[in-house]
């Protein structure tokens, strides 16, 4: 399982990826996740150790930055990178995925706003999540919202790195809850213009439509290959 070096105790596992093992306990008496990156056989172990590392140590420097700017991310408890573990404060509630269709149509639009604080935040600080899903959005008993899961944040290069988040989340509303998309994404640019600003907003949005208008040529043009 979880090779601690740290005073922890691994309770359950709760996610297994190609990428990482998540798995919920205690450390040091508090309620913890533990992600572990898995080690990748047909990788040169000597790359592979090198890669976890990296990715370790870039996934909790940039948890504790975003903390710094006050975004609410899971705080940061212990890092080996040696191990490719990070434990992190488990942050309790429900994602807006699975409390979406529980929510009357006021609290839904009410997250999806704080959700858009949060992610105008990182973006403002440079950062991209990477993989901006509802199922990585935390609505805690509080009705406070957390983004998780920033294993492919990264700092951001440009303007579309920004942009590409907010394309998929898009998608993500799209295919998972179309009958109140435009809703809970119009409450998200609620909350995200008021961080950002008018103007960052309309050019991260005019970057949106770029993304989205070069995806569906791209499908055009694979349907045409398919009937010639």
């Amino acid at each position: 399982m979880i090779a601690l070096t740290c005073t922890g105790r691994v309770l359950r596992v709760i996610y297994l990826g190609a990428e990482a093992l998540v798995a919920e306990g205690e450390f040091l008496g508090y309620e913890a996740v533990f992600k572990l990156r898995l080690r990748k056989p047909y990788r040169v172990p000597e790359l592979d150790r090198e890669i976890i590392r990296r990715r370790t140590l870039t996934e909790a420097r940039l948890l504790l930055a975003l903390r710094e700017l006050g975004v609410r991310v899971p705080a940061v408890l212990y890092v080996d990178p040696v191990e490719g573990l990070i434990v992190m404060e488990k942050v309790r509630g429900r994602t807006i995925l699975s409390a979406a269709s529980s929510l009357s149509r006021d609290e839904l639009c009410s997250a999806m706003s704080k959700v858009g604080v949060e992610l105008a935040k990182m973006h403002k600080g440079g950062v991209a999540h990477g993989d901006v899903t509802t199922a990585n959005m935390v609505l805690t008993d509080s009705s406070d919202v957390y983004l998780v899961d920033l294993g492919l944040a990264k700092h951001a290069e440009d303007l579309e790195d920004l942009a590409v988040d907010v394309h998929l989340l898009i998608r993500v509303l799209e295919s998972s809850h179309y009958a109140v998309k435009d809703e809970m994404f119009k409450c998200f640019l609620g909350g995200y213009r008021e961080v950002l600003g008018e103007d960052l907003t309309r050019a991260i949005l005019e970057k949106v439509r770029e993304i989205r208008l070069r995806g569906r040529y791209v499908e055009e043009r694979r349907l045409r290959s398919r009937t010639t």
